[in-house]
């Protein structure tokens, strides 16, 4: 075996580690200690991951990268309750890398907001385009352009994302989070995209 395969399965061995410590107790109450108990010489981690921040933001970019591509791969098009099934399939199957992400996303540690930030492009711009696709189907208001739209878009998931940052969030585990971003998502971008009133006539 080539020594650059070698050092490919050790990063994967590490990888698998991290992601089940990070998964299990976040990333404050992750260690590198109990990470090297899975069998990992302390020495190999810290030539592979240069500290604990370096290692968690790989396991928060396997985790974004692979939900995009398992949406990708679904071919979702424009159906939201495609996205929405597609999506909860994956957390469903993937119970570590569902906590990762979701602490990336709602709650990430202030340190690291930017390079999360990087990390979730890629996943961000599938969103986009899925919304896109969704705007091209319908008949926008008058006065209302698409940039209009994708700019309302990225505000209020900014919004609703960082709301479970406040205070009433506070005390919820992240369990608890997880449940309730999964059940208004969709509710949050129906309203978005149809409104909440009907019009009087006349």
């Amino acid at each position: 075996m080539k020594q650059a395969e070698k050092t490919e399965l050790t990063k994967k061995k590490i990888l698998r580690a991290a992601l089940r410590e990070f998964g299990s107790k976040g990333y404050r109450g992750a260690s590198l200690n109990a990470i090297c108990e899975a069998g990992i010489p302390k020495g190999l981690l810290y030539h592979n991951f240069k500290n604990k921040d370096a290692l968690y933001l790989s396991c928060v970019a396997e985790c974004f990268q692979a939900l995009t591509k398992c949406l990708m791969e679904a071919e979702i098009g424009n159906d939201l309750e495609t996205y929405m099934r597609v999506r909860m399939a994956f957390f469903n199957a993937h119970e570590m890398e569902a906590r990762i992400f979701f602490e990336a996303v709602l709650q990430p540690p202030e340190a690291l907001y930017d390079q999360i930030s990087v990390l979730k492009e890629e996943f961000d711009a599938l969103n986009k385009t899925l919304y896109r696709q969704i705007l091209h189907s319908i008949q926008l208001r008058e006065g209302i352009t698409e940039e209009d739209a994708l700019s309302y878009f990225t505000m209020l998931q900014d919004m609703f994302n960082s709301s479970f940052s406040s205070r009433n969030c506070r005390n919820l585990s992240l369990s608890d989070k997880m449940d309730i971003h999964e059940r208004d998502l969709p509710k949050i971008l129906d309203c978005m995209l149809y409104g909440i009133a009907r019009r009087k006539k006349g």
